[in-house]
C-alpha cells in the first residue's frame, strides 16, 4: 500500500488537531468555574510534558538542530506569545459562552494564517482555495447564527481576538518548521513560555479545585498536548492554504459535545451547515489534487 502524500498526511493531522481541540474545549468547560489563567496553565504545563518527552526520544536531532533553533529564537517568541493569547482567550470564551459559538469564533484563525502566510512567507492562494475557505466560514455561520448582536459582546470580541492570536500563531509555526527549527521544540518552547507567563497569575488566583475538576483540567491538557502536536505536523507537510479550511470540523466535533453533554439539539439550519463545511472540504481537497 502506497504512503499517503505529505498533503493527506496534513490534511488527517488537522482533522485530528480540530477533535482535540474541541475536546480540550469541553474538559476545560466541565472544570467548572474556575479562573481562565489556571485552566490556560494545566493545559500547556501538559503539553510541555509531551513535548519534553518527544525531545528526549529525538535528543541527537535536538542537539544537531541548536544552531537553527539559536538563529530563529525571535520566531519562536513570536509564536508563543500569539499562542498564549489565544488560548487564554478562547479558555475564557468557552466558560462566558456557547461551545460551538466560542468554536466558530476561534475559527477566524484560518482567515488569519492563509492572510499573513501569503503576505509574510508569499504563499500562493488561487480564486477555488479563497472561496472555499470564505464558504466554510459561511456554513459555520449557519452552525451558531449569532444574530451579529452577540459579536459586539465582550466575550465574542475576546473570542474574535483568540482567533487573530491562533492564527498568528499558525503563521510562525509554518515559518518554523518551514526553517528546519526541531518540531518538538517548537510545542516545548511555546508550552513553556506559556506556563511562565501564566504563573505568577496562577500563584496570585490559585483557586481549590476538586477531584474532578483536577481530572478535567488533566484531561483537557491531555488533548490540548495532541492538538499541538498534530497541528505542529499539520503545518510542517502542507501550506495553510490546502489544510487549513478542515480545521473547521472543529465546529461539527463542538456541536455534537454540546448535544450529547449541554442538551444543545441542532435545527435544520445547523444541519446546512454542516453540509456546507464537509462539502467545500471535499471539494478542496480534490481541487489541491488536481492542481497538484
Amino acid at each position: 500500500m502506497p504512503k499517503p502524500s505529505n498533503k493527506t498526511q496534513a490534511i488527517l493531522l488537522v482533522i485530528c488537531t480540530a477533535f482535540f481541540f474541541a475536546t480540550m474545549n469541553t474538559f476545560a468547560r466541565l472544570a467548572g468555574d474556575l479562573p481562565t489563567m489556571q485552566k490556560a496553565f494545566f493545559r500547556n504545563m501538559i503539553a510541555m510534558f509531551f513535548a519534553a518527552a518527544l525531545m528526549w526520544r529525538q535528543r541527537d536531532m535536538l542537539q544537531q538542530n541548536l544552531p537553527i533553533i539559536r538563529q530563529h529564537t525571535g520566531g519562536l517568541i513570536l509564536r508563543s506569545i500569539f499562542g498564549t493569547m489565544g488560548v487564554i482567550c478562547n479558555y475564557y470564551a468557552v466558560d462566558h459562552m456557547l461551545l460551538a459559538d466560542a468554536s466558530i469564533l476561534n475559527r477566524l484563525s484560518p482567515f488569519i494564517t492563509v492572510f499573513l502566510c501569503w503576505l509574510f512567507l508569499h504563499e500562493k492562494i488561487d480564486r477555488v482555495q479563497a472561496a472555499s475557505i470564505a464558504a466554510a466560514f459561511i456554513g459555520a455561520l449557519c452552525i451558531i447564527r449569532p444574530g451579529f448582536g452577540a459579536l459586539t459582546s465582550f466575550p465574542a470580541l475576546i473570542a474574535t481576538l483568540g482567533g487573530f492570536g491562533a492564527g498568528a500563531a499558525y503563521t510562525m509555526v509554518r515559518y518554523l518548521t518551514g526553517h528546519g527549527v526541531h518540531k518538538p521544540f517548537i510545542i516545548f518552547f511555546f508550552s513553556a513560555f506559556s506556563c511562565l507567563i501564566l504563573l505568577p497569575q496562577l500563584i496570585l488566583d490559585y483557586h481549590p479545585m476538586t477531584g474532578t475538576q483536577f481530572i478535567f483540567l488533566l484531561l483537557a491538557g491531555f488533548f490540548a498536548a495532541g492538538g499541538q502536536i498534530c497541528l505542529t505536523y499539520a503545518y510542517a507537510l502542507a501550506p495553510s492554504r490546502e489544510i487549513s479550511v478542515f480545521d473547521y470540523a472543529i465546529v461539527i466535533f463542538a456541536a455534537i459535545y454540546g448535544f450529547l453533554l449541554f442538551d444543545q439539539i441542532p435545527d435544520v439550519l445547523s444541519f446546512l451547515g454542516y453540509a456546507i463545511i464537509i462539502g467545500v472540504g471535499i471539494l478542496m481537497f480534490f481541487h489541491n489534487n488536481q492542481t497538484a
